[in-house]
């Protein structure tokens, strides 16, 4: 199936649509993209700046268990792509993870996973404000308290306008820019291990300080959501939203989603072992949980005289999320694109650039949102620094959709992953986790807005919005169509109940692991309730073309 054919949604009678439809505009984007171009954008999206302070945490959850964590964050993550690699190549399109749900749910869950997406561009907004934190290292004036200055602003936004302007032209030239970054952010990495090791390696930490799970080996579960582990590994559905820009989707897609996810647990693991074993001996008086650091492999070098190693890690505190916010602007417009494509927002902003095949409207559109989250509104930065989680909902949506296309009469699922029957399910509980250990800090504004989709939805269902030609251009009852979405808005519901009394910053009224044990039953639950639902609005809307 190529890149510009219709999806699993079918075109029915509607597909005959005048040269601006979306199949016209689909046909534009540009086919250039590789193997090592697609897998530099998964590896970039995956790793930023988090590497500097990941092994910390790990290890005073865990000590050196963490190593089994990072192993098994790698496998679940594994898992859930495996779901997202059939999709993509199999019906690869632009902006992929935006469409499949509503392809799969119809328009309220479409509608909703879509608004998730929309806010999750604040994600690149933190992103860039990270970067002005560090920066702040050699620009003392750009911050005020936790509020960027004026100058601070104004940095702030030329350098959103130089990543847009890095990404306004051909897709191979932001693939190529963006595998040079990659190379530097895996070498920076690599020369940290060696000097690390090199400079202060101390034997037995394997043995000494409580042996190798001094926490009990629980802790490595632990470690996976309060280390920060999981969401160090999260971000390798990038190049899924490529896959209408790819050469080869069904051969290169899954070799470079699950390259990018090896390349980066290898990666962590090394930085793992070069941290537990260049501790200094008088930080571990009080065990693994009693070594802090306000930058981790920054201070080791000092302590250890390396201060050249110490500049070149301050200098990829500042490139490394750089880079991840480059891949970012890219995604937000891609997710854009599709949003306009789905009839969420104006097809205006689906248009795509006869000469260079990029959606440049959604890219200029995407520019003026990060603009306004980086306003030091009071209280913005606190719900600016959530949205980045949302788009965690993509993976569970995912998983449902998978699992739609297969089990639909006459599925159109292709079977490139084999074990999907069993796969899905697990990967929407894993994914369900993975949401559910963003914490109650996160959550508790997160999913309230993602629900606050369904004003948007209402909104578009009373004033007859039509979708995109791919769902038909019928209008079904509204009564029928929150019908088909009411699993997306219990399930919303029903995690953030269980957030508040759940132990990952919750109020601790369903003590653990008793809380991760439920929001899986719960996830199990709604996720056959999901597949039976985005089944029958499939074959409703069959009946009706």
């Amino acid at each position: 199936m190529t890149g510009h054919q219709v999806p699993a949604g079918g075109a029915g009678g509607a597909a005959a649509e005048d040269a601006t439809g979306v199949q016209a505009q689909e046909r534009r984007l540009r086919r250039d993209l590789g193997f090592w171009g697609l897998t530099g954008i998964g590896f970039s999206n995956i790793v930023g700046s988090g590497w500097l302070f990941a092994a910390m945490y790990a290890a005073q959850t865990a000590g050196p268990a963490a190593l089994l964590s990072w192993v098994l964050a790698g496998l679940l993550c594994g898992l859930v792509a495996l779901v997202m690699i059939e999709l993509g190549a199999s019906q690869p399109e632009g902006g992929g993870t935006v469409r499949w749900p509503l392809f799969a749910g119809g328009r309220l869950v479409g509608t909703l996973i879509g608004w998730s997406v929309l806010l999750s561009v604040g994600g690149t907004a933190a992103e860039i404000s990270a970067i002005m934190q560090y920066a702040a290292h050699y620009l003392p004036g750009i911050y005020n308290g936790h509020t960027l200055t004026l100058s601070g602003l104004a940095l702030a936004g030329g350098l959103s306008v130089l990543l847009t302007a890095g990404n306004w032209f051909a897709v191979r030239l932001f693939a190529r820019l963006n595998t040079l970054v990659s190379v530097f952010k895996i070498a920076v990495p690599v020369v940290t291990v060696i000097a690390l090791i090199a400079s202060g390696w101390h034997e037995g930490r394997l043995t000494g300080h409580g042996g190798f799970a001094p926490y009990g080996y629980v802790a490595c579960l632990t470690a996976l959501a309060g280390g920060g582990i999981v969401y160090s590994v999260n971000g390798f559905q990038a190049p899924l939203d490529f896959s209408g820009e790819t050469r080869n989707p069904r051969r290169t897609i899954p070799a470079a989603v699950l390259t990018g996810i090896g390349l980066a647990v290898l990666m962590y693991l090394v930085l793992q072992v070069a941290f537990l074993f260049t501790v200094p001996e008088r930080l571990l008086g009080d065990g693994w949980q009693g070594v802090s650091f306000d930058s981790p492999f920054g201070q080791l070098a000092l302590i250890l005289n390396l201060h050249w190693l110490s500049s070149l890690l301050y200098a990829d505190a500042v490139l490394s999320p750089g880079g991840s916010a480059y891949v970012g602007v890219a995604l937000d417009a891609r997710h854009t694109y599709a949003l306009a494509k789905n009839g969420t927002i104006p097809r205006y902003f689906m248009k795509v650039n006869k000469r260079f095949g990029v959606p440049r409207r959604a890219l200029a559109a995407n520019l003026v949102v990060i603009m306004v989250f980086l306003l030091p509104f009071g209280g913005w930065q606190d719900i600016v620094s959530v949205m980045g989680d949302m788009y965690l909902l993509i993976y569970a949506a995912s998983a449902v959709a998978v699992a739609v296309f297969r089990a639909e009469p006459g599925g159109r699922a292709a079977g490139w992953v084999p074990g999907l029957r069993w796969i899905a399910p697990l990967s929407f509980v894993v994914a369900t986790e993975f949401i559910y250990w963003s914490g109650w800090g996160d959550l508790r504004l997160a999913l309230p807005l993602v629900l606050g989709g369904l004003l948007i939805f209402l909104a578009m269902h009373r004033t007859g919005v039509r979708g995109s030609e791919d769902t038909g251009p019928h209008h079904r009852p509204l009564t029928t169509e929150l019908r088909s979405g009411a699993w997306l808005v219990t399930y919303l519901a029903a995690l953030t109940v269980l957030s508040w009394l759940g132990t990952f910053e919750g109020s601790a009224l369903l003590p653990a692991p008793y809380d991760s044990l439920a929001v899986a039953a719960v996830a199990a639950t709604v996720f056959f309730w999901a597949v039976r639902s985005g089944v029958r609005q499939l074959v409703a809307s069959r009946a009706v073309r």
